[in-house]
């Protein structure tokens, strides 16, 4: 399962403040799941003032797979564009990539984000 950016965000603040909430407890409900993240989350995920450490963004990130962009991830990117381009409903870039990562490597994707991921055929969304 790939987790988006919005609930690694919410497991930080989360992890801060010493308080379970949603992210925590989606994530303990989940302890044989394969959690993995893209590389364009890792880098949204830096660009946040909490991560301006390396070691600091390294260590929250360690539990999470980095699957990479492969040559059927950048295709499926393209046809995600064209479907969606089609009806004109693009969503953002980096959700884009999110999602033909996650079609690529035959996971799903968690967020917060449902509005925008659901316009995606074929990609499998959980609420978060």
């Amino acid at each position: 399962m790939i987790f988006d950016t919005n609930i690694l965000i919410k497991l930080e603040r989360e992890t801060r403040r010493g308080k379970e909430g949603a992210a925590i407890k989606f994530l303990n409900s989940l302890p044989a799941t394969r959690m993995c993240i893209t590389p364009t989350i890792a880098g949204e995920f830096a660009c946040g003032a909490s991560m301006a450490n390396y070691e600091k963004w390294l260590a929250f990130l360690s539990p999470f797979e980095v699957l990479p962009i492969t040559q059927d991830v950048t295709w499926q990117y393209g046809q995600i564009y064209q479907q969606l381009a089609s009806v004109g409903e693009l969503i953002g870039t980096n959700d884009m990539w999110i999602a033909a990562t996650a079609i690529a490597h035959s996971v799903p994707v968690a967020t917060g984000n449902i509005r925008e991921f659901s316009r995606v055929k074929g990609l499998e969304v959980v609420s978060v």
